[in-house]
């Protein structure tokens, strides 16, 4: 979430953004339901604060904003899955992008928490939330784009498990 007065300096969304694929070791996966469309679920996502914002830095903001969960106090780490989707926005959201921005790139990271952990949820973005096994999530996902990455956490996964 964005103070007033930095909403204020930046009106429009950058179209630049993450995606964060919150899981455990046994691949449960972490989902939201948006607070402005309830019944749509997702992983943590987020545009960037300003054009040069580092991506691992979004992600770890949209991280503590949306759950709560601070990925140094917990000492693990995001994994950039070097991931980008390029997706038009869908257009009831377009609102909130410059005159003529209709697609974004979105970058998909993931966080391995030591357990499902209970988020802290900010009230104005998500009404609740839930852990699924991986398969479970991406069938609720509304996002394709947030479904097909789910679908890819058990590969990502291995590859990080020596």
């Amino acid at each position: 979430m964005l103070s007033e007065t930095r909403a204020a300096e930046r009106p429009h969304k950058i179209p630049e953004s993450v995606l964060v694929v919150i899981h455990t070791a046994d691949l449960q996966v972490l989902l939201l339901e948006r607070a402005d469309h309830p019944g749509y679920w997702q992983s943590v996502t987020g545009s960037k604060d300003h054009p040069d914002e580092p991506l691992a830095e979004t992600a770890r903001r949209e991280v503590l904003e949306e759950t709560g969960f601070d990925v140094a106090a917990l000492g693990t780490v995001l994994h950039d899955w070097q991931l980008a989707n390029v997706y038009d926005i869908y257009p009831h959201w377009r609102h909130r992008y410059a005159p003529g921005v209709t697609r974004n790139t979105e970058h998909v990271f993931g966080l391995q928490l030591p357990s499902a952990l209970t988020p802290t949820l900010a009230p104005r973005e998500h009404l609740s939330w839930l852990w699924l096994p991986w398969h479970e999530a991406a069938d609720r996902c509304f996002s394709p784009s947030n479904a097909e990455a789910v679908l890819q956490l058990p590969r990502f996964v291995a590859a990080m498990t020596p």
